[in-house]
């Protein structure tokens, strides 16, 4: 048996705020809700079920027009999942080089503090690293 809840409600069950609820339906991701005579938003099962996906592929780093797509796969069940295997992958990709970069960035926090004598900042190796980012261990970070 299917049940509409209002907005708030929708928000509590689903973990997704109510600005950020009303702002999914303006950009089309989520179907203007039937409304009661008040014209007060009622989502029904399927809003639900589309408010989770949208908060779940949020967390996973997705950006919106990406979960457009996914979004008009999951709509269209019979499609092949070829393209949902490729956004897929293109976030991997983007984890994957955030996890390097956040690597880098640890070795070369790591060095500073290694390098500190613990004097005074004019032999401070962490202002110096700082200072001049040609004295980093990697150029990016």
């Amino acid at each position: 048996m299917s049940k509409s809840v209002s907005i708030k409600q929708a928000a509590g069950e689903s973990g997704v705020k109510v600005p950020t609820i009303r702002y999914y339906e303006e950009i089309g991701l989520l179907p203007a809700p039937a409304r009661t005579s008040g014209n007060r938003r009622m989502f029904e099962d399927s809003d639900m079920h589309r408010l989770t996906f949208i908060r779940h592929a949020r967390e996973l780093g997705f950006e919106i027009e990406a979960i457009r797509t996914l979004l008009s796969l999951q709509d269209n069940l019979n499609q092949s999942c070829a393209t949902a295997d490729a956004i897929a992958k293109a976030r991997l990709a983007e984890v994957n080089q955030r996890i390097r970069s956040l690597m880098a960035l640890k070795t070369e926090l790591e060095s500073m503090v290694e390098g500190c004598t613990h004097g005074k900042v004019g032999s401070c190796r962490v202002i110096e690293v700082l200072a001049d980012h040609g004295k980093c261990v990697h150029e990016s970070h």
